[in-house]
């Protein structure tokens, strides 16, 4: 009676419910009878005051989303937390699966998302049931590293450094297992072919071979047994697990046969160190190249994060005062002085300037705003004073939403991903069940049936007439396990990612992982943002023209002379492209602006006028013909202003935002490719479409708000497309995380670098189709390394399982095993390294120069 007494009340379980809703006694017995009804439950007490629920339960009879849809289905809310985690040492989609296996089985956990390449997991709970604790320690106990999700800097520096370890750890690794495994290896083949005549005797010697492979698989390899034990006690299983069974079943068989050669497991000839040691040196570099290439989230954050201003000049009291951006509310009103940065999002209520919005609009020029116009935080005051009313503060500034949609992006997860942990969750117990039914069948009949005395292993001098059933049925079970482990399988994805990514890095394409490489060659659609992509991203003189009695050269230097002091990016231009064309530029005697019209000014004794119509109506100067020609170059476009030299019309003056000189030919590429070109901008539609024909783009997105470039990117994707978004301005960051392929040209800001998949170093769109190719040649190489990864497999494991022994009394040694693993590793690479032939086609004609 005690002891099942002791049995009953250690299977009850506590669970503490918070629970919104409840106003009177009555609702806390409506609940306190719904939750008793239910079958496994013991005990209820409803506090009304606290909000909570306290359930006593039978885990086994019933479970914490029974009781929460007994509470729900009454009309009152259970709430639920969210814990955002850390997590070091994820390493495959295996060790996704597991996670989510194992932390998605404790008591009200409703959710669990992990994101490999972040290397963060989001669990969704009810508070009372689990704790944040409890999580971590079941992650912790399979052998990973979790930890709290630090906000700001602090997050992104510790995530930088625990890279830095990891990268360090495999670094320390290869160092290690590479060099002795290639020894060993040479020592085990030193009987055979040409080996017996360039490799010493000595190294043959079995006892040395011991002594090399022990370091290897006790330092570099420890880390595969130590995962594999930390798995198996949580029930769940992961590649380590068969990278340490494939280890340690060589090097506790080779150690035997060379410590005790007649114990009856092959004896002298089956000493097969080198797969232990070449085993552990191939996925010691996966690991490396994983550490290398992993993760570079934290730093389009970090980015978004240092646009923030820091301090903030309030007007309270009327006294002006400098504060930190933090503490400005809404209402206050806000000093901004040329050069400076804007705090927060506001109206402006005094004071004409124009802004630099490239940071948060992507579009270069400046933007003029006077009274009751909008400014946004992080953009930089270029030119006037002003003040503005704070409206928007803190989470809800326009740049703290961008970095919000960035988060939100790069934590979300792809449908394919769950197929991937599928089939890695279920590869690693295939392949150990197999090695286990080859020892059955050959322990239980095989060896009656058909082995000889006189069997021998192909190239080996030893017969196997004394190995006994149980030494025979082992070897043949390790045999298999040792051919059949996915050396070649492993290295045929990442060598070929390894090799692309090295042909992209020649010509200035950075690919941030094989994700980026295989979501590149599947690419539909290319979305091009227009300014700083398609375009050079500053204004540009692009034209001049000229009335009767003035000729160009004229126009233009006097158009230079009134804009030679002034700060505004078009008169910039116009000066930019008088001194190009080396037109001498005279100081004025007298300048006046005439705020939203233009400048009026007195040089070389004539007085000069440029502007816009107002100005010229305003003055009485009449245009005739040549507004027609001021109207034909704004349908391009372009930015016309109109000059007037002492009181008559001398020219039209046109300014724009010019497309890159490659941007035509590379769309005709991507065309040609059978991919869709769209463009996308935050520009006028007029604008948009001069820009659109001059590429040859037929699809244009314009007049889309810096936080919708996301949506649009969104919709395409909807339509079944994979879309890549090419930009460089801190507003395509949303939409560089929600594109399949997220691509940010050299001349953008960092931020977009970081959050793309692909950094273009040269400001070159060419690259764009260059990464395109490379990433589809990769993946041929992909598909071809798997296909003959597959081969092996499918032949070697039939044959290294005895199956051609009944026949012709062939059997493969685990050594033999090892070496075909080994060549089918070699042929891989040796297909792989054919990449390095390859040319994009935009590169070709600079190649044969």
């Amino acid at each position: 009676m005690a002891r099942s007494a002791v049995i009953a009340q250690t299977s009850r379980r506590h669970a503490i419910l918070p629970v919104e809703g409840m106003s009177c006694a009555s609702c806390v017995a409506k609940i306190e009878k719904a939750l008793r009804n239910l079958s496994g439950v013991i005990d209820v007490k409803v506090n009304l005051l606290a909000h909570r629920a306290y359930v006593e339960y039978e885990p086994d009879k019933i479970g914490i989303p029974d009781m929460v849809k007994a509470v729900q289905d009454l009309g009152y809310e259970v709430l639920h937390e969210e814990a955002m985690l850390h997590v070091g040492g994820m390493s495959c989609a295996s060790c996704v699966a597991k996670i989510e296996k194992v932390v998605g089985s404790l008591p009200g956990v409703t959710g669990v998302v992990v994101n490999l390449p972040a290397e963060s997991v989001k669990v969704e709970y009810y508070p009372g049931t689990t704790t944040k604790a409890e999580i971590k320690k079941v992650i912790n106990e399979l052998g990973y590293e979790a930890t709290e999700k630090l906000q700001g800097h602090a997050a992104l520096d510790r995530e930088k450094q625990a890279r830095e370890k990891e990268l360090k750890r495999q670094k320390r690794n290869m160092w290690i297992a590479w060099p002795l495994s290639l020894v060993v290896m040479l020592g085990m083949f030193q009987p055979y072919w040409i080996f017996k005549d360039i490799v010493p005797m000595w190294l043959h010697n079995a006892y040395l071979m011991w002594a090399l492979t022990t370091p290897v698989v006790f330092i570099p390899g420890w880390q595969f047994f130590v995962n594999s034990i930390n798995g198996l006690r949580r029930g769940a299983t992961d590649m380590n697990l068969l990278y340490a069974t494939g280890i340690g079943a060589a090097y506790l068989i080779a150690t035997i046969n060379t410590l005790w050669p007649d114990a009856g497991f092959g004896g002298k000839g089956a000493t097969f160190f080198e797969s232990a040691a070449l085993l552990t040196a191939f996925i010691v570099l996966g690991r490396y190249l994983e550490a290398l290439t992993r993760g570079r989230t934290s730093e389009a954050i970090r980015k978004l994060m240092s646009l923030q201003a820091k301090t903030a000049r309030v007007i309270r009291d009327g006294l002006e005062m400098e504060i930190a951006a933090d503490d400005v509310v809404i209402g206050d009103i806000i000093l901004v002085k040329p050069g400076e940065s804007v705090p927060v999002d506001g109206e402006i209520i005094d004071g004409y300037s124009a802004v630099d919005e490239s940071m948060i609009t992507g579009e270069s020029m400046p933007v003029e705003k006077k009274v009751g116009d909008q400014v946004i935080g992080a953009t930089i005051n270029k030119t006037g004073v002003f003040k503005f009313r704070a409206t928007k503060v803190g989470a809800d500034t326009a740049l703290s939403q961008i970095i919000k949609l960035v988060e939100d992006a790069q934590a979300s997860k792809a449908p394919i991903q769950k197929l991937a942990d599928f089939v890695a969750g279920h590869f690693i117990a295939g392949v150990h069940v197999l090695a286990l039914l080859v020892f059955a069948f050959w322990f239980f009949l095989g060896y009656d049936l058909f082995f000889t005395p006189e069997s021998r292993f192909v190239l080996s001098p030893y017969s196997l007439g004394s190995i006994g059933v149980f030494g025979f049925a082992l070897l043949l079970s390790v045999t298999t396990l040792i051919i059949s482990c996915p050396c070649a399988l492993g290295l045929a994805t990442p060598s070929a990612m390894m090799a692309g990514t090295g042909k992209g890095a020649e010509h200035g394409i950075l690919f941030k992982g094989a994700d980026a490489v295989e979501a590149t060659s599947k690419l539909q659609a290319v979305v091009f943002d227009k300014t700083g992509t398609l375009t050079k991203g500053e204004p540009s003189l692009t034209d001049v023209v000229a009335a009767p009695g003035f000729d160009r050269r004229q126009v233009l230097q006097f158009a230079a002379m009134a804009e030679k002091n002034s700060e505004h990016p078009l008169g910039e231009a116009i000066v930019r492209g008088a001194r190009d064309e080396g037109l001498e530029l005279a100081d004025v005697e007298a300048f006046n602006a005439i705020i939203g019209y233009g400048i009026e000014v007195r040089a070389a004794g004539r007085e000069v006028l440029i502007g816009n119509r107002r100005l010229m109506t305003q003055r009485g100067v009449e245009f005739g013909d040549l507004l027609a020609e001021a109207e034909r170059l704004e349908n391009d476009g372009k930015t016309a202003m109109l000059l007037a030299i002492d009181g008559k019309p001398a020219g039209v003056i046109a300014v724009a935002d010019t497309l890159k000189e490659n941007s035509k030919a590379a769309v005709a590429r991507l065309k040609a490719l059978g991919i869709k070109v769209a463009m996308i901008t935050g520009d006028n539609q007029r604008t948009a479409n001069a820009i659109a024909r001059q590429a040859g783009i037929d699809t244009v997105l314009a007049e889309v708000l810096p936080q919708d470039k996301a949506n649009e990117v969104k919709k395409l994707q909807e339509r079944g497309l994979n879309v890549a978004m090419v930009g460089d301005g801190i507003n395509d960051a949303p939409a560089l995380a929600q594109a399949n392929v997220g691509i940010a040209i050299g001349s953008g800001t960092d931020v977009a670098k970081e959050t793309g998949e692909i950094v273009l170093i040269k400001d070159d769109i060419r690259d764009v189709v260059s990464a395109i190719e490379i990433g589809r040649a990769t993946m041929r190489k992909v598909k071809q390394n798997l296909f003959w990864s597959f081969i092996y497999n499918t032949l070697g494991i039939p044959i290294g399982a005895g199956l051609l022994y009944p026949f012709v009394g062939f059997l493969v040694s685990p050594e033999l095993a090892a070496f075909f693993m080994a060549m089918s590793s070699v042929s891989v690479t040796l297909n792989t390294l054919l990449l390095k032939r390859f040319i994009p086609s935009m590169r070709r004609e600079e190649v044969r120069v």
